[in-house]
This record gives structure tokens, C-alpha cells and sequence, in this order.
């Protein structure tokens, strides 16, 4: 279960997404996250569902991957749309058992959330962290946040540390099934019982990975103080970002997909 969680990996490519600079995938992301918000209609909702469809396929990337990263999600998605579909009142009764009610707008609520979060999850991972390396997006955020440097922000600590967490989350997803399957290995079930039962049953996980991350970043601090690492106003890259004109076009096409969704918000398919 764990090793199918790929949120925070980066898969290298040569696709559209990955060629495209860091700063306007975070602004595009920006804007993909206001496009899918906004979307209240089917005719909008089948637009929003069409474009991911667009970016999935720009990205390049193993079907296998995407659908690998949905598997720890299923619990999430089908207990959102169980409630979305029985807790939704309406007029048009579709199927009734005692207090349990599926009605017309439930299903459709039901089916719009459904759509809303598996566009949220799969957009979000294609855009930026799936296409994105470690490096650019450190330098994309950084740059995007350089104006905040005249009010004496640390602009640079602030991108390090967010790019850092975001990446440690695979490290530590598979430091946890590695202790997992070591205290299985003594005898330790976390599968049965209670409820109560299997909290307890994670304690001895949770101890040793929290020392796990507290060693790996004193590691990760003192290979970065070894080598003089100073980030700042003096730091230099060795590869510098140049925005080009497809960035511009992806992010005006992306603009002009948010006014499309608003315009498909007054229209019915019925």
C-alpha cells in the first residue's frame, strides 16, 4: 500500500510539462486549481475532466504511474462520494430503503465531487510535481518569491525547506514500509483487532521513524554544511530558467480554459 503512494516523486521526460519553466507551472497550477474550483455544471465538469485528460497525456507518463498513485486515495474517493450521495437532499428519488435515500442530485453531487478530487490529485501531480525537478521547482519558487526580499523575507531558506519536505515524502513513505515489514517480521499485526488495537499496534513504528527523519535531516544538514553550501543573494545556478514562448502559450491557453469553465457554468447538457 505504501510503495504505490508516488505523490512528491519526479519522473524524468521530454514532454511538453517537463520542458516547460518552473515558475509558470506554479502560476499554471494556480490557475488549474481556480479552473476546477469554479466548475459547478456538467457541461464545465466535462470540460475540466477533458483537459486533465490533455495534461496526462502532454506529461508522457506511464499510465501504469498515474493510476499506481490513485490506489491510496480509493478509500478517500468512495467514502466522499457516499456521502456526497446519500447525505444530498432532493426532489427526484431514485432509490429508498428505510432512512437511506438516493436521489437525482445526490448522484449528481456525488459524481461532480468525484471528478472534482480525482482532477485536483491527477492535475496537481502532472503540472508540478511529477514533471518538476528538485532543483527547478527550488529555483521556480524561489524566483516567484524574490519581490519579498525588500521586506527582508528569507525567500531562499523558505524555497529550500518547501522543496525539501515536499521530496523527503518518498524517502520516508519507504522508510515506513521498511519498519513495517521488520516488526511484521517479530510478530507484529496491524491488520485485525480493534480499532484501538491497531492505533497501538503503530507505536513502534512511529518512534523509530520519527528518529529516522530527525537523523536524516541532520544528515542532510551537515552534508549541506560540509560543503560550504550558502544560499542567498551571492548563490549562483548552473542552469538558469529562460521563459519561452510556449510558456506563455500554455498559460494563456490555461487562462483561457478558466474563462471557458465560467462560460460552461450557465450551460446545461440536459
Amino acid at each position: 500500500m505504501l510503495k504505490d503512494i508516488t505523490f512528491g516523486q519526479f519522473f524524468p521526460g521530454e514532454s511538453l510539462l517537463h520542458k516547460t519553466d518552473a515558475r509558470f507551472k506554479i502560476v499554471i497550477l494556480i490557475v488549474y486549481l481556480v479552473l476546477v474550483l469554479l466548475a459547478k455544471s456538467a457541461a464545465a465538469f466535462l470540460f475540466v475532466a477533458l483537459l486533465t485528460a490533455a495534461l496526462l497525456l502532454c506529461s508522457r507518463l506511464s499510465w501504469r504511474i498515474l493510476l499506481k498513485g490513485l490506489k491510496p486515495l480509493l478509500f478517500i474517493l468512495l467514502f466522499t462520494a457516499l456521502i456526497n450521495l446519500f447525505a444530498t437532499q432532493g426532489q427526484t428519488v431514485l432509490w429508498q430503503w428505510s432512512f437511506l435515500r438516493i436521489t437525482k442530485e445526490g448522484l449528481l453531487n456525488a459524481v461532480f465531487m468525484l471528478c472534482r478530487l480525482l482532477s485536483l490529485f491527477l492535475g496537481s501531480s502532472v503540472i508540478l510535481t511529477y514533471t518538476t525537478s528538485p532543483l527547478d521547482l527550488t529555483d521556480g519558487i524561489e524566483r516567484l518569491l524574490s519581490p519579498l526580499r525588500h521586506l527582508h523575507v528569507p525567500v531562499h531558506d523558505f524555497a529550500m525547506m518547501m522543496t525539501i519536505a515536499l521530496r523527503f515524502i518518498p524517502t520516508l513513505i519507504e522508510e515506513t514500509d521498511k519498519i513495517m515489514s521488520a516488526q511484521k517480521a517479530r510478530g507484529s499485526d496491524f491488520e485485525t483487532g480493534s480499532l484501538l488495537r491497531r492505533l497501538k499496534a503503530m507505536i513502534p513504528i512511529l518512534i523509530p521513524l520519527f528518529y529516522s527523519a530527525i537523523r536524516r535531516a541532520y544528515d542532510l544538514a551537515e552534508a549541506m554544511e560540509c560543503r560550504c553550501y550558502n544560499g542567498g543573494a551571492n548563490r549562483t545556478r548552473m542552469k538558469v530558467s529562460k521563459a519561452r514562448f510556449s510558456d506563455f502559450a500554455f498559460l494563456f491557453v490555461m487562462l483561457a480554459c478558466t474563462a471557458a469553465v465560467v462560460l460552461l457554468n450557465g450551460v446545461s447538457l440536459s
